[in-house]
Formats: C-alpha cells, structure tokens, sequence
C-alpha cells in the first residue's frame, strides 16, 4: 500500500458513488483511503430519498483529525452540499496539499447535491487552488458559464476554468453524443484528449467520483498528472464494462476488477 488519500465528500447507501466507491477505487489501486463525511444519503440506483447535513464544524474537526495523525498525500473533494461546508474544508485543507476537486452538483438521478448559491463559493475557495479539477459537460457549462456541445467547447470551458486558478481540468465529455467518449485533460502547457468507444450500459453511477479518486490516488503514489489520469481513465472503462448489473436505475461500477 502506497499513498494516502483523505476524501471528503457525501455517503451513497448504494453504495455506488461518494464515499463508498471513493474507498473502493483507492483501495483498488493500492492507496490508502481516509474519509470526512459531508453529508448522509439514503439512494439506490433509482433515487436520492433523502439527505441529512453533517454540521460544517464536525466536516472540519473530521479532516483535522485525519491530517493531525494519519496524515495526506492528496485530497479529493465530491458532494460538499453548500456554501459553509466548501469554507469549512477549504479552511481546513493546507494549501500544500494536492487537491483533486470533482464539482459534484447533480446526481444521476436528478438530484440536486450543491446548492446553487454555493456554486462561487465552491470556485473562490477550492476551484482556485486545484490541483485538477474535475467536472462532466453540465458541471463545466455552470463552472464556465458557457455552452458546450462539442469538443472545441470543451477547449473553451477548460480555458476558463485555467483562467480561474485551476492548474489543470479533466473535463469528461460521456454527456455528449457519439460512439467515442472523449475527455479533456488541460494544463497551461497544453492539452491531450482521452478516447475510448462509448459502452453500452446504464452502470454508470459513480463514474466521477471513480476516476476523480483514481486521479488522486496517483498523485498520492508520486505520479505526475497525466498517468494518473491515464491509469484512472483505464481503470474506469474496464470498472464500467464489468459491471455487475445491480438494480433498476443506474448501476454502479465493478470497483474491485484487477488492476493490472
């Protein structure tokens, strides 16, 4: 086991997204994976039912604990709900520490998981000061505040994001029409686009969280960006094509496929 990871991001009763697959995929990957709760939920593949706050000062004094004992190598942030938990970890996270930032808004079902007033807090206190960050084509759309419907729009949004402080953005293009699924990976040095053929499936839930954590579980190992991103892109396709099918809704991923 190599590298340490704390997580900070919403519980999936599901057990396909957040937190639960945060620690699978960390795991799988050989790091070790540390956790502060944001928020509980009660979903399956279908729906959210419910979602119960965790109070931001206990967000903050979980992620103190982590770091004053077990320590980081990277952190990465999902679900984070509203604006005084995004000031909470910010506060609490060191600037020295890596930080992979997935913009978690909407969950596949629908529902809402940031509150809309919270969007500029989430850009001024953590966008900023990403390592990468990690948005879909909705997410990067409110991010950038603009429309994207292809990969040149993709380029632009990106851009924007740079321009707002981020040091790199994986924009992960599946919310596009085609048989190939593109995602953006962009630096201020450059850029490079990531293919693979669209897959079949309605296993999808937690995909974002998925390579978010594998993003930071190679950084937490010393990997520089882009085989970290590399090795998460691969590892999420093969997690999607070997689902096990689970429930009627969206599915979640095969988390435990060997890694090779």
């Amino acid at each position: 086991m190599k590298g340490r990871v704390l997580v900070v991001a919403g519980s999936d009763s599901g057990g396909g997204a957040g937190i639960q697959a945060d620690i699978k995929t960390i795991t799988a990957l050989g790091a070790y994976a540390a956790t502060a709760i944001t928020a509980l939920t009660a979903q399956n593949t279908e729906a959210v039912l419910g979602i119960e706050p965790v109070a931001p000062r206990f967000v903050q004094l979980q992620i103190e604990a982590v770091l004053g004992d077990i320590g980081a190598d990277c952190v990465k942030t999902g679900m984070l709900l509203d604006a005084a938990v995004i000031d909470a970890v910010a506060d609490a996270i060191p600037m020295s520490l890596p930080l992979i930032v997935d913009p978690v808004m909407v969950a596949s079902s629908g529902a809402r998981l940031l509150d809309e007033r919270a969007i500029g807090t989430l850009k001024r206190r953590l966008v900023v000061r990403a390592t990468a960050v990690t948005p879909n084509v909705p997410e990067a759309e409110i991010l950038a505040g603009t429309a994207i419907a292809s990969l040149d729009d993709m380029r632009r949004a990106a851009d924007a994001l740079l321009r707002e402080g981020a040091a790199a953005v994986v924009l992960k293009g599946g919310h596009l029409s085609g048989d190939i699924v593109r995602d953006l990976v962009a630096e201020a040095g450059g850029s490079f686009v990531l293919e693979a053929p669209r897959i079949a499936t309605r296993s999808t839930h937690g995909t974002g969280c998925t390579l978010a954590s594998a993003i930071a579980a190679g950084l937490a190992q010393g990997l520089a960006l882009r085989p970290a991103v590399e090795r998460a892109h691969a590892y999420v396709q093969r997690a999607i094509a070997t689902a096990p099918g689970l429930g009627r809704g969206h599915g979640p991923l095969n988390h435990a496929h060997p890694c090779d």
